[in-house]
């Protein structure tokens, strides 16, 4: 089964626990672009679904649901 880039995206963003405003946010997507790729209205360039997940593993922490710090490690003391 092929599976579709409108169903691929609607799935990460999912799975990122993100809403379609917090993932257009995340990646300077317009909403409305991110809605009508999700409704199937509009196809996305083929390179932007491979990307995204790329972005999404280096930039996106989903254990706590929100983007990655460069300083995630605090020291006590």
């Amino acid at each position: 089964m092929v599976t579709e880039a409108k169903d691929e995206i609607k799935k990460m963003r999912e799975e990122a626990g993100m809403t379609q405003k917090a993932f257009s946010d995340f990646f300077g997507i317009p909403v409305r672009t991110l809605q009508d790729w999700e409704a199937g209205f509009r196809k996305p360039p083929e390179y932007v679904v491979r990307l995204l997940p790329y972005k999404l593993k280096a930039e996106w922490d989903y254990e706590n649901r929100r983007p990655k710090t460069s300083g995630s490690t605090k020291k006590e003391g």
